[in-house]
């Protein structure tokens, strides 16, 4: 069975427009983005200007009825409208398709976007799975005001594939619930350890020493000290 094309991909995507009022296909319109931004554009209305100066011929290749393109407002309504994390999802099934082999290394990473404050309304952020082999995001999910990194990173390692993947992160995600899901789904990590949460600095000292001395194997998960739940700092 051929490996199903990012065209393919797309078409599995709820169209959230009313039927009634769709002038314009989904697929040939989320293309002529995936085209136009190819092409360096990356604001809408200079998309919708890419397509429109290219005219019918381009507008048939992508399967738009007649070779009509589409004004900047109607892709702006389309991408408001879309589910960001369906699409998140097929994007990353396209990128595992052609890399079935799995990743090498997984990279993880919130980030605020930039002028997405509105008012009293907090600015968007998100948390995404960066893949070095592909040069790509794999994985991308929404952090809520209300929750934060931790909490999302544990709903994004559980739809991520990670069997024989190293995943690596900054100290805010050095918990144990954090490395227990990535053991539990073939993974391992490298995460930064700092002072906070309190004795971390103090159970990495003794571990090290007891492993320099033969305390344990050199490849068998590290347990935390001192009596604090069973935490992984590396594996």
């Amino acid at each position: 069975m051929p490996t199903p094309s990012l065209i393919d991909r797309l078409a599995e995507l709820t169209d959230p427009r009313d039927p009634k009022g769709r002038i314009y296909p989904l697929v040939p319109l989320l293309t002529l983005v995936l085209v136009g931004t190819l092409a360096g554009h990356t604001s809408v209305a200079a998309i919708a200007h890419f397509g429109r100066l290219r005219g019918q011929r381009l507008g048939h290749a992508l399967g738009f009825r007649n070779g009509k393109m589409p004004c900047a407002n109607t892709i702006t309504n389309l991408l408001a409208a879309l589910d960001p994390d369906h699409l998140d999802r097929i994007l990353g099934d396209w990128l595992n398709d052609r890399h079935a082999a799995g990743w090498d290394h997984i990279a993880l990473d919130g980030k605020t976007l930039r002028g997405t404050r509105d008012g009293d309304q907090p600015a968007v952020h998100l948390l995404a799975a960066y893949a070095p082999q592909a040069a790509a995001v794999i994985g991308q999910m929404r952090v809520a005001a209300t929750t934060n990194e931790h909490k999302a990173a544990l709903r994004l390692l559980g739809v991520l594939p990670l069997v024989g993947t190293m995943v690596t992160a900054d100290a805010i995600f050095t918990h144990a619930d954090t490395c227990d899901a990535i053991l539990t789904r073939g993974g391992d990590y490298i995460l930064y350890a700092k002072d906070n949460p309190p004795t971390l600095r103090a159970d990495l000292e003794d571990l090290f020493t007891a492993a320099e001395s033969g305390g344990f194997p050199p490849r068998c998960p590290i347990r935390l000290a001192r009596g604090r739940a069973d935490g992984h700092l590396v594996g």
